[in-house]
């Protein structure tokens, strides 16, 4: 069975990504409501897109916000379990 390190996360078909300004914030949409995303999920769900694993997301995360550098590995991880346990994530 594939780890999260090693997973290619992308959304699943039942979500989209994306900005919503009346929420001034990313959301997931799904047939049934939203979730409003805090501004860490959604840095982590741009990079989403199947093709790159966690550890390269983390590794893009960490470049882009080196202030945060020591947190963004186990911040990252903590948060593709749960969207991988929520549905909102799946292995390509």
């Amino acid at each position: 069975m594939e780890t999260v390190a090693q997973a290619r996360p992308r959304l699943s078909p039942h979500y989209v990504f994306r900005w919503e300004a009346s929420q001034d914030a990313h959301i997931l949409l799904y047939p049934e409501g939203l979730i409003k995303l805090n501004p860490a999920a959604a840095e982590i769900l741009k990079r989403c897109d199947g093709e790159r694993t966690a550890e390269a997301i983390i590794a893009d995360l960490s470049a882009c916000f080196p202030e945060h550098a020591a947190a963004i590995a186990i911040d990252t991880h903590a948060f593709l379990e749960a969207a991988y346990k929520k549905g909102w994530l799946r292995s390509t």
